[in-house]
């Protein structure tokens, strides 16, 4: 009984963040926040994402913030950013900074920064 209990809570969960995954709009469709990162900078920024950060992060960087935080609300603070993401934070995300280039961090930053929602 427990088991099948588990099993049921395990279920909605998943359609729970599938559902809202499909109903976050994409980037194309919010407004563009980071005026001072060009477009190729910002695309480049999520192929990275995508490969190296939505493991813990969410697809198009929906998280409900059980593993990690949701990067839409990071602060506009791109030292800050930077330093998380080269070093790793609390002994939960992994340092970065010898698997990524200062150039592919620059471009997370971009992509991040035109996703942040207020």
């Amino acid at each position: 009984m427990i088991r099948r209990s588990w099993f049921w809570t395990a279920a909605c969960f998943a359609a729970v963040t599938v559902t809202a995954s499909a109903q976050t709009p994409t980037p194309a469709a919010l407004p563009q926040q980071n005026a001072g990162a060009d477009q190729a900078q910002i695309d480049q920024g999520k192929v990275t994402y995508a490969q190296k950060c939505s493991h813990c992060h969410g697809p198009n960087m929906v998280s409900g913030g059980a593993v990690a935080p949701d990067l839409r609300r990071f602060p506009d603070d791109r030292d800050r950013f930077i330093t998380t993401v080269k070093l790793g934070k609390n002994n939960r995300m992994p340092p970065w900074g010898d698997l990524l280039s200062d150039e592919q961090i620059a471009t997370l930053w971009a992509f991040a920064s035109s996703r942040r929602t207020p």
